[in-house]
């Protein structure tokens, strides 16, 4: 039996999903300070995979790519212990 067929009973069941780029922790009168045009300095680099969430939980990994004029997520691997 394969996972779809194992979950065949919760597949119609809607779940948030996140894409996450990176967190920071700032202090309120940084967050006061913050501007249009403000850039908040990250630890991750430009071209690093995002981590996808579902229900807080990490489930995958993807990269952000540009469809038409919307953007999109590509996944590119899944997390080893789901």
């Amino acid at each position: 039996m394969n996972h779809r067929e194992e979950y065949e009973y919760y597949a119609e069941i809607p779940m948030d999903v996140e894409a996450e780029l990176d967190r920071k922790t700032m202090t309120m009168t940084q967050i006061l300070d913050l501007e249009a045009g403000t850039v908040i300095k990250l630890k991750r680099s430009a071209g690093e995979n995002i981590d996808l969430l579902i229900g807080g939980s990490l489930v995958a990994f993807g990269e952000i790519v540009v469809l038409q004029e919307m953007m999109g997520i590509r996944i590119t691997d899944f997390r080893a212990e789901l």
